[in-house]
């Protein structure tokens, strides 16, 4: 029976696999690099991306701080011009007020009673003058809390004058009123309704 040498064809089937392998892990090797280099630029390219929404927002956040201030600072304007107007209201509607209440200073007074000093400071009224007697004194409280204009009459200070002459200098608080318009006042005026069955001439 004849003999068939294999080892030759063996060898070379080796060394094709040795080869084919050889390619494998090279092909392997080129395969995951690329993967790693994609996966690298991919990283980059979301990084990038990241950092152009961040600098968008920075620059929007910063647009929008611009504008909070800028309403903060008209809501500071507006706060400061409805004072003024409040202000201004208020010295308009006190102005007839400061009438009445010197009308009623000079009303309140009795006889014997004379003012020498008067100061006021907000609704505070103080009060100097002299008086031939602490009754008219009195007298002079009495009409400061009967008066539709004043109220809380504080007597102070009552001393005898040192220099000659009679009386006593006094020293007077009181509070001013504020008198509201009645709503009835404040309402318009309606026309009278005219009674059934009458005619105009």
């Amino acid at each position: 029976m004849p003999q068939i040498n294999l080892l030759p064809w063996r060898q070379q089937e080796r060394a094709k696999r040795q080869k084919e392998f050889g390619l494998a892990a090279i092909g392997a090797v080129i395969a995951a690099a690329a993967v790693m280099l994609f996966t690298i630029w991919g990283f980059n390219w979301t990084i990038d991306r990241q950092r152009e929404r961040n600098e968008l927002l920075k620059g929007e956040i910063a647009e929008l701080d611009k504008q909070i201030t800028e309403i903060l600072g008209l809501e500071a304007q507006k706060q400061r011009l409805v004072a003024r107007m409040d202000i201004i209201t208020r010295l308009q509607r006190s102005r007839p007020e400061v009438v009445h209440v010197f009308d009623q200073l000079a009303r309140t007074l009795p006889d014997g009673v004379y003012l020498s000093s008067v100061k006021q400071n907000d609704k505070r009224l103080e009060l100097k003058g002299i008086a031939q007697s602490s009754t008219r004194v009195s007298t002079f409280m009495r009409n400061i809390e009967a008066s539709p204009w004043l109220t809380n009459p504080e007597l102070q200070v009552v001393e005898t004058m040192k220099t000659g002459g009679t009386g006593s200098e006094f020293t007077l608080f009181a509070t001013q009123k504020s008198i509201e318009p009645a709503e009835d006042d404040r309402r318009p005026a309606r026309k009278a309704a005219r009674p059934a069955g009458a005619s105009g001439t």
